[in-house]
């Protein structure tokens, strides 16, 4: 009866916390708060018992409608849970509510506003999970990234985020984008929060490290970065130098990026992957580009444009550079770079760019969004953590020892 108690009165936290911010945040777009408060009095007392969170609305969530930010699919109601969905529900956590996506996980924004500043983009596409968490209306939600959709929103809304490895969860009950780059993702308050959801999910334990060997990754050849963004990251390089972390400079260092690997060279291979499948994926609805943005249209546009060869030679870079960047992370933990060029950009017509992620997600690679600094205008900025696939648990613990170098 207490555990009963203690999940219902978590949902109740939620819905007024969500009362409170939702007018001027506009993370939601739709609250089930009936369903939430009979899913808290049957949920199984596993390790996330009555946590309630936030689903992004490209995902299934049973009996509610999955909309993907567009008019296409509006009503369009789920018969069951994604993968993800029902892996939490049987460690005890709730469903709250559908969260703002841009329009189809793309670029054409959403009504949410950055919970540290209204008038500024909270990035996207999982733009109203990272919201709803980085307002306390949930301590969980769950994002998608296949080009910069979930590092970039956790970075401009001061969240924690996790972008497993492309294949490594399911992508069952999601709308996607992109076959060879979708991955599911979480966003939360802290690091150790999401260790503990991803524990619950897949067994994987946090191995945090007596001393960690970081590649510091710039990302200048990629963006102009922001100086407070270098600034954040620099400082923190050398925390962790000074706490005993073997730290290497990539701009040249010992274990610089191996020449086969260019971020240039696969951030475009990443478009070209990206606009090609998308255009497939989504056929069906390029059928009525009346109904779809002009930034939706332009990407199917170039995706049909795209030739066979071409794909072919963008995957063939991915693998080549993927079989080498995979070497280095055996001899480093992880690469430490922005999450984000800077701060979230003022504004509410772009969520920014994803630039700084498409290397990464090309490769099929986990990343750890890390938060903690902030601007000289109090607006937050994210690192991003880049590892092995197969080192999960070393790349969670590694991230706590950023987060406790950044604190």
């Amino acid at each position: 009866m207490t555990a009963d108690r203690d999940s219902a009165n978590a949902v109740e936290r939620a819905l007024r916390r969500l009362e409170q911010t939702e007018p001027e945040i506009r993370a939601w777009v739709r609250v089930d708060a009936d369903g939430a408060r009979a899913a808290a009095r049957r949920a199984p007392d596993g390790p996330l018992h009555g946590m309630p969170f936030g689903v992004k609305d490209i995902i299934d969530v049973a009996g509610l409608p999955t909309e993907c930010g567009s008019v296409l699919r509006r009503g369009r109601t789920a018969t069951g849970d994604a993968w993800l969905v029902d892996r939490l529900r049987r460690a005890g956590a709730v469903p709250l509510g559908k969260t703002v996506t841009t329009e189809f996980a793309y670029f054409q924004p959403g009504p949410t506003r950055n919970p540290h500043n209204p008038s500024h983009t909270p990035g996207g596409s999982s733009s109203g999970s990272a919201a709803a968490v980085a307002a306390g209306v949930v301590p969980l939600a769950l994002g998608s990234q296949t080009a910069g959709s979930l590092t970039r929103p956790a970075s401009f809304c001061g969240a924690a985020g996790y972008v497993a490895p492309v294949g490594a969860w399911s992508t069952q009950g999601f709308t996607g984008l992109s076959p060879s780059l979708d991955a599911p993702g979480l966003l939360t308050a802290g690091v150790a929060d999401l260790a503990a959801v991803i524990e619950a999910v897949d067994g994987t334990t946090a191995e945090v490290p007596d001393s960690v060997r970081v590649l510091v990754w710039e990302g200048t050849e990629l963006a102009d970065i922001d100086p407070a963004m270098l600034d954040a990251l620099r400082r923190t390089g050398r925390a962790l130098r000074s706490g005993g972390a073997d730290h290497r400079d990539g701009q040249g260092g010992p274990e610089d990026l191996p020449p086969v690997v260019g971020t240039r060279e696969l951030a475009d291979a990443h478009a070209v992957v990206m606009a090609y499948e998308a255009a497939r994926t989504l056929a069906a609805e390029a059928e009525h580009p009346e109904a779809l943005s002009g930034h939706l249209n332009e990407l199917l546009e170039r995706g049909r444009q795209t030739s066979d060869d071409a794909y072919r030679a963008a995957l063939s870079t991915a693998r080549t550079a993927r079989a080498s960047v995979l070497h280095l992370l055996t001899r480093v933990d992880a690469i430490l770079g922005p999450a984000a060029p800077g701060p979230a950009p003022h504004g509410l017509n772009s969520t920014g760019t994803p630039v700084l992620s498409r290397p990464w997600q090309l490769l099929g690679l986990p990343a750890v969004t890390v938060p903690g600094h902030r601007d000289p205008h109090g607006m937050p900025l994210g690192l991003q953590l880049v590892g092995h696939p197969d080192r999960v648990g070393r790349l969670l613990g590694v991230a706590r020892r950023v987060e406790e170098a950044v604190r």
